[in-house]
C-alpha cells in the first residue's frame, strides 16, 4: 500500500456554495464550500500513484448538463416517478420497444448534443501525461470519448452504438435517428425532461403510430448497446477491467455513488489487493467505509486543480 490516509478526518467538503451550482448547472446537487487542505491530501493522493485506475459515474455527467438517477434533489428518482427501462421489459415486449424507441428519437437530438466538461478534459489530460493507467465509466454519454480519452472501458456501453440481438451488428446510433426519420415522416411529438440514457417523458398514445426499424443485416430486435437495469455486464468486459485494476497502484472513484454492484465490484477487489482508494463525489457513496479520504465536491472543479 503506498499511503495511509487513517488520520484524515472522516470526510472532508470542497465546492462552491449551493446557490452558485444550483444557478450554473441544474442537475448538480449542492456541495459545500471549497477546502484547501482537502485539495493538498488529494493532490498528495494522485502525485503519489504512477498508474491510476479511475472509475467515474453520472456525477460526472451532470456537469454536462446530463441528469442522474440517484442525486438528492434533482436526480430523476427524486424529481419524478420514472424509472429506467428494464432488461426483461424490453426484450420481451415489443410495445416497450417501441414507447422506449419513440421516447429515444425524440431525446436524441438534445442527448447527443451535450459536451464533455472540465472534468472530463482533466481525466483525459492525466492521461496524456501518463497519470492515469485506466479509465472506467458507468456512464453511456459518450463524453470520456468525446473529450478524446483513449485508456477507456465504458462498462455499460454506449447509447451512441446500437446491437442486433439476434446477430450482434453493431451500428451507430446516428445512422438509426435517419432510418427512424424516413420510416416515421409524418409523426411528431412534444418531447418532455430528458432522462440519464437519453430517453424523454410522452404519453403511451403519442406512441402508438411509431415505426422500429429491424436490423438491416439479419431484421433482428435492434438495442441501445448498453446494459439496461436488471441485466448484467459482459463477463469479458469485467475481467478485463480486473486486469487492468491488478496493473494500477491507486484507485480514484469521481462523481459515483457506486449503489450499482457493477461498479462497487472493482472497489471491493481493490479494497482486497490493499490499494489506496480515495473518492470524489458530492454526497455518501457505497464505498465511504473503504477510504477515509473522501471528498464531497463537484468533480469539474476539484479534478482541474489537481497538478501533475
Amino acid at each position: 500500500m503506498l499511503f495511509s490516509w487513517r488520520s484524515l478526518p472522516p470526510c472532508v467538503a470542497v465546492g462552491r456554495s449551493a446557490s452558485t451550482i444550483q444557478a450554473s448547472v441544474r442537475f448538480v446537487p449542492a456541495s459545500g464550500s471549497i477546502d484547501s487542505s482537502a485539495l493538498e491530501q488529494l493532490q498528495a493522493f494522485v502525485s503519489q500513484a504512477s498508474r491510476l485506475f479511475v472509475i467515474c459515474g453520472a456525477g460526472l455527467s451532470t456537469e454536462s448538463g446530463i441528469p442522474d438517477y440517484r442525486s438528492e434533489g434533482v436526480g430523476l428518482y427524486a424529481r419524478t416517478d420514472r424509472r429506467p427501462m428494464q432488461h426483461s421489459e424490453f426484450v420481451r415486449s415489443a410495445k416497450s420497444r417501441q414507447r422506449y424507441w419513440a421516447r429515444n428519437y425524440v431525446g436524441w437530438p438534445q442527448f447527443s448534443s451535450h459536451q464533455p466538461n472540465s472534468a472530463h478534459f482533466a481525466l483525459r489530460d492525466w492521461e496524456e501525461k501518463g497519470k492515469l493507467h485506466w479509465l472506467v465509466t458507468q456512464n453511456v454519454d459518450a463524453l470520456h470519448k468525446k473529450a478524446g480519452q483513449q485508456r477507456l472501458t465504458e462498462l455499460h456501453g454506449s447509447t451512441h452504438r446500437v446491437v442486433c440481438l439476434n446477430c450482434g451488428q453493431l451500428t451507430p446510433r446516428a445512422e438509426l435517428q435517419k432510418r427512424f426519420t424516413a420510416l416515421n415522416p409524418g409523426w411528431a411529438a412534444t418531447a418532455g425532461a430528458v432522462a440519464p440514457d437519453g430517453d424523454v417523458f410522452l404519453e403511451d398514445e403519442q406512441v402508438l403510430n411509431f415505426i422500429v426499424p429491424p436490423c438491416d443485416s439479419c431484421g433482428g430486435v435492434l438495442k441501445p448497446e448498453v446494459t439496461f437495469f436488471g441485466d448484467v455486464v459482459n463477463r469479458t468486459t469485467v475481467s478485463f477491467v480486473h486486469e487492468k485494476l491488478a496493473e494500477s497502484d491507486a484507485v480514484l472513484v469521481a462523481g459515483s455513488s457506486l449503489q450499482v454492484f457493477s461498479g462497487y465490484r472493482f472497489l471491493l477487489a481493490a479494497s482486497e489487493r490493499k490499494l489506496p482508494i480515495a473518492i470524489v463525489n458530492i454526497g455518501p457513496t457505497r464505498a465511504d467505509h473503504l477510504t477515509d479520504l473522501r471528498v464531497s465536491a463537484r468533480c469539474g472543479e476539484v479534478l482541474p486543480a489537481i497538478q501533475l
